[in-house]
């Protein structure tokens, strides 16, 4: 019998050979791994300024809830600027409000009125240093004007001078009586008629001061 002849097989190997480092057009090839660092590196870096965006939205909304505008409005410009945007959007409204604040007006107040009504108002935003400043103003304008002393001594009950208010509006009920019954039934002043003096002032009757 003719001997067969032996056909050889080419082995394959089974060992992963390492990729060329140069593509075919000469170029270097990027390693896989690079890639991914660098996804994971942006990912980490994204994450992190969206953290950062998020606090400072935070801290400054607690300086605006403070009226610490100035403050405030610096945060809320970095705000302004990270990655999202309506977060962003959100800020940039409040940098505008916070400009609105900062903002000094000319007000030409020259009557008793004027003054005491611009008092009232600003005790009614809680503003009591400015409240404090017409009032006063108001009283060097009409020393017997008795509903000035009257807000004067709420401006300062809501401000925590005691003293303040019970010497103001004792002399709001000296120029006029009225004014005990107003302050009793006054909501404003639930915050302070309890106090002692207040009580003195306002219920002789009940306390024997009468």
């Amino acid at each position: 019998m003719p001997l067969k002849k032996k056909t050889t097989v080419a082995k394959t190997s089974t060992r992963n050979e390492p990729e060329p480092v140069v593509n075919r057009d000469g170029s270097r090839r990027r390693p896989v791994s690079s890639t991914s660092d660098a996804a994971t590196g942006a990912a980490a870096e994204a994450r992190s300024l969206a953290e950062g965006q998020l606090k400072n939205f935070e801290q400054a909304m607690h300086l605006f809830n403070a009226r610490k505008f100035a403050q405030a409005r610096e945060l809320f410009v970095k705000v302004a600027a990270g990655p999202n945007k309506e977060m962003a959007h959100n800020a940039d409204l409040h940098v505008r409000m916070c400009d609105s604040r900062l903002e000094k007006p000319v007000v030409q107040l020259k009557t008793v009125e004027e003054l005491y009504n611009y008092g009232v108002a600003m005790i009614n935003t809680r503003n009591l240093p400015h409240a404090q400043h017409h009032l006063d103003a108001a009283l060097k304008l009409a020393p017997e004007a008795d509903y000035v002393y009257y807000a004067l001594a709420l401006c300062k009950g809501l401000a925590g001078d005691l003293d303040g208010a019970d010497e103001n509006l004792k002399r709001a009920i000296e120029l006029e009586p009225r004014n005990r019954i107003s302050a009793r039934q006054d909501a404003d002043f639930a915050g302070i008629i309890n106090q002692p003096q207040i009580q003195q002032l306002l219920f002789p009757e009940k306390t024997g001061t009468g």
